[in-house]
């Protein structure tokens, strides 16, 4: 038994009236009410009841105005999008599918311009918002999204989402009414870079499992979805020019289940699903360790001529691709060669961690010419921090997978390196592993890197985790998931809620905005949303959760 079911069949109820504190970030600083507002600081809707303030938002919005009356939709809204725009369209049928089934309005999206109703605005002229912020004004009769490119006016979609009442998120029709507080939102992203990755190689996750996901991701903000498409257990993207590295390096798993692999097809579906919610797919191809499906596919890729069985346990660094022959370097070609050519993000990750079986020498000479071929393919290296134990290429990203473990020479390598111009995004393995257990109790996955509850995993700051690297070097978070004992959209759900939104916060809101003790209060307010998106989410006793309606029945 995990350590919490949520109930699916049941349907939460509105929100509770706030929490908490209501973030205040203004623009000449940040300051932070310290009591909960009144109904009549937030609006309240044509039935008496509180709209949910604009503040109690995850990721935490850079600036927030409250003020006015509130906005409410009926059956008579309309979602006006700027006629000239396909992508602002897009967008409004995105959160007009959202919204219809549990509202049971119609919502028709109309290149109409008007005063009233869910107005998507694209061209704003501030500078300011950038590729991803947006402005969004709500008042009696209208809430108005305004952004300078489609990315933004997706993730202001985002906010509004969580501005309505959670039971909005239910498949089936719910009862509102459904009211957005009166007031403005600015908001801009911290980091560029925003992510989270799927280890689909360990266990193997079909297409729909995929996109559900990266739904989930989408509402937080998150902006990369990095895919580790192989490892010692299993290969899951065919290659036309290695087509064994698919049919027999695909067919098992942990455990020896049958796995599974996506056609060339199929991947271009999950990477433009992907686009479609504005996040980029960084593929990952892991070198030269980790690499016992494709030795086992190819007997010549291997030193000794000899294929070793397909492998269904856990552990790792026994693997190694050969460094003299010179069929490595064509098989390494034509892997990056045909990813590159279905992948249009700026990134290719060619994994470099554990590499415990290849000398240094072996290991700095692959990781060489892996990196020019990237290069060649017109895309930009990333690899994990051991990376900067070779020699980076002028551009590359090294992902930090340590933790408080980590040795100190590691750490400073990889502080070398950032001096040295290396980007880094970091992935601290034990903040933001979210296949770490929870506790001791915690059924589902791995303590290698220790036990990570909510708290630590959202109260560390990616500016100063590692000290000494440049500021300007970290691009920004991203949380991966490892699927050593996860094999299912259930088992991803226990381990990446509550933890995932924390993730996405650290990477998207402003530094003074984070704070543990209002943080947990925003986060406890998502449980319902949870509940209503059908995730079976882990109940922290170190959040306040609100109490979850009884099943029916």
């Amino acid at each position: 038994m995990r350590l919490h079911t949520a109930r699916r069949s049941a349907l939460p109820r509105a929100l509770p009236r706030l929490l908490g504190s209501l973030l205040l970030v203004t623009a000449a600083g940040v300051s932070t009410a310290c009591a909960a507002p009144t109904a009549s600081a937030v609006g309240s809707d044509s039935a008496g009841r509180a709209a949910r303030p604009l503040g109690q938002v995850v990721p935490a919005p850079a600036s927030v105005r409250p003020g006015g009356s509130p906005y409410s939709l009926n059956d008579g809204t309309r979602i006006r999008v700027d006629g000239s725009s396909g992508e602002a369209r897009k967008i409004g049928e995105y959160l007009a599918g959202v919204l219809r089934p549990s509202t049971g309005y119609a919502l028709p999206v109309t290149g109409k311009d008007g005063a009233d109703g869910i107005r998507l605005r694209l061209g704003s002229r501030d500078s300011v918002l950038g590729a991803e912020g947006y402005t969004l004004t709500s008042r009696r009769g209208s809430v108005t999204i305004t952004a300078r490119k489609p990315a933004g006016l997706f993730h202001g979609v985002q906010t509004l989402r969580q501005l309505l009442p959670a039971q909005v998120e239910a498949d089936s029709r719910q009862k509102g009414p459904w009211s957005v507080a009166g007031g403005t939102v600015t908001d801009t992203p911290r980091y560029g870079y925003r992510g989270a990755m799927l280890d689909v190689a360990r266990h193997f996750f079909s297409v729909t499992e995929v996109k559900r996901y990266i739904d989930q991701m989408a509402l937080y903000k998150i902006n990369k979805f990095h895919l580790h498409l192989s490892d010692d257990q299993g290969w899951r993207l065919a290659i036309d020019s290695w087509p064994k590295l698919a049919t027999y390096g695909g067919s098992t798993e942990v455990g020896g289940g049958a796995g599974g692999y996506y056609t060339k097809s199929q991947y271009k579906e999950i990477v433009n699903y992907a686009a479609s919610r504005y996040l980029e797919v960084v593929p990952e191809i892991d070198m030269p360790s980790h690499t016992n499906a494709a030795l086992a596919s190819y007997a010549e890729l291997n030193c000794d001529g000899v294929a070793p069985p397909l492998y269904t346990g856990i552990e790792v660094g026994f693997s190694s691709l050969c460094a003299g022959k010179d069929i490595t370097y064509d098989f390494i070609d034509d892997v990056i060669r045909e990813l590159a050519a279905l992948t249009p993000g700026a990134y290719i990750h060619i994994g470099g961690d554990e590499a415990h079986s290849t000398s240094h020498d072996d290991y700095a000479k692959i990781m060489k010419q892996a990196q020019a071929i990237v290069g060649t393919y017109g895309k930009t290296v990333m690899g994990w921090h051991q990376l900067t134990g070779a020699e980076p290429v002028k551009g590359a990203v090294a992902q930090y997978w340590g933790y408080d473990k980590t040795s100190a020479a590691n750490r400073q390598q990889v502080v070398d390196a950032a001096k040295n111009g290396t980007k880094l995004v970091l992935s601290p393995a034990d903040r933001v592993y979210l296949d770490m257990k929870y506790t001791d109790k915690t059924e589902l996955g791995l303590k290698w890197a220790g036990l990570v509850e909510v708290q630590r995993s959202y109260d560390w700051d990616p500016a100063t985790y590692l000290s000494g690297a440049p500021a300007d070097a970290v691009l920004g978070v991203e949380a991966p998931i490892w699927a050593e004992t996860l094999t299912d959209s259930d088992d991803i759900d226990a381990m990446a809620f509550p933890r995932l939104p924390g993730a996405a916060e650290l990477g998207w809101s402003p530094a003074a905005t984070h704070d543990w003790d209002t943080y947990k209060l925003r986060l406890a307010a998502l449980g319902p949303r949870f509940t209503a998106m059908g995730i079976d989410y882990y109940r922290s006793p170190q959040v306040p959760w609100p109490a979850e309606p009884a099943a029916a029945g």
